[in-house]
């Protein structure tokens, strides 16, 4: 009986030490691997600063942040799973993640579970559409992309536009909302279609865009075909010009399609991590470089971390943890707090309240220009 007692002792205590007391857990779904690690590990490295100047402060209310992270791979089948571990965590929210789709197959999880989830990089109109209670992001819709697509493409005095997209929630949601918003306008759409993503060979839809004469293309896929493309059209003298969505703003891009295949392209974003003004952008730079020797490479790696600010913004002003207070502070109560993106606001989706894109160009040495 003594040796019970002693080994059931023995358990309690190994458990107390796998357990940090009177943390607040915070959970972090990034893709640290795959297509997009890049984004993921510089999501990482963010939330992860951000948690030690937080703590270094005193922690929130006087108890520290713990930050758990989950890989989901850039995959919806990872991330499904990647969201089941981080449920039964014992977490108050999660930050994350990148991808429209990886978070589509999350958000059920999350809101089923009573968790609010913050993503970042994730701008399909739907996700915000299905009235899940605890879904939020830091980041713009693609109705509000697509009309900046829209006034750029007109402006620039094209007569036929090529779209091209992936299939993927994100960029077929794009895809579908510039049509929409150019034809209403009386442009003509010659070509309409989707690539398959994570090809290495390209030639065959870009011959057939070729073929229909366009004066643009607009692509509204993700970073790494779009390097492809630019430098595969490149190899085949064809010289229109290209314009990227959002998911294209990343420094991979030029390291893919090379700086002379690249120069000229233009994408929109929200503001890249070096034009962000802010007091509270330039002071979270500085201390970026000096712990990492490196600037981040893209501002969705950066609203993931102002995903974390505002939920312990959150945890502090209502001196709790339990989901409905934070959540309906974040939706209600929550008016131009100082983000590192710019001022952060919500309405009753959880979608963030603002115009954030601008269009950039890449010059010639393969660096983002604002124009």
């Amino acid at each position: 009986m003594k040796k019970v007692l002693f080994f059931a002792l023995i358990l309690c205590l190994m458990a107390g030490t796998a357990v940090s007391a009177g943390t607040i857990k915070i959970g972090l779904m990034a893709p640290i691997t795959g297509a997009w690690a890049s984004e993921g590990q510089d999501m990482q490295q963010i939330v992860e600063l951000l948690a030690e100047e937080i703590n270094a402060a005193g922690g929130i209310n006087g108890q520290k942040i713990e930050i758990l992270t989950e890989d989901d791979g850039g995959d919806p089948r990872t991330a499904a799973l990647a969201a089941q571990r981080l449920s039964t965590q014992g977490i108050v929210a999660v930050i994350g993640t990148y991808g429209s789709a990886v978070t589509e197959a999350s958000q059920g999880i999350y809101d089923e579970a009573g968790l609010i989830q913050v993503a970042n990089g994730s701008t399909a109109i739907r996700l915000s559409e299905k009235g899940l209670k605890y879904f939020m992001r830091t980041c713009p819709r693609d109705d509000e992309q697509g009309l900046v697509a829209f006034k750029t493409l007109k402006s620039g005095g094209y007569k036929s536009i090529a779209i091209l997209h992936d299939n993927s929630s994100y960029a077929k949601g794009l895809a579908d909302e510039a049509k929409a918003l150019l034809e209403k306008d009386g442009a003509n759409i010659v070509f309409y279609d989707a690539l398959t993503p994570k090809e290495n060979d390209y030639s065959a839809i870009l011959t057939k865009m070729k073929a229909a004469k366009p004066d643009v293309v607009f692509f509204t896929g993700y970073y790494g075909e779009a390097g492809l493309l630019l430098r595969q059209k490149m190899e085949m003298n064809w010289n229109v010009p290209f314009l990227g969505g959002d998911a294209t703003n990343n420094p991979d891009l030029v390291k893919i399609a090379g700086n002379d295949a690249a120069a000229g392209f233009m994408f929109l974003s929200p503001p890249v991590p070096q034009d962000l003004d802010s007091q509270e952008a330039k002071a979270f730079m500085t201390a970026y470089k000096k712990k990492y020797n490196a600037e981040p490479g893209s501002v969705w790696a950066v609203l993931s971390g102002d995903g974390l600010r505002v939920v312990a913004e959150a945890i502090k002003a209502t001196g709790s943890t339990e989901q409905d207070k934070l959540v309906a502070y974040l939706k209600t109560k929550m008016d131009n707090f100082p983000g590192l993106t710019g001022q952060i606001s919500f309405n009753d989706k959880g979608d963030r309240v603002g115009d954030l894109y601008r269009v950039y160009k890449v010059d010639n040495n393969g660096k983002f220009i604002m124009q």
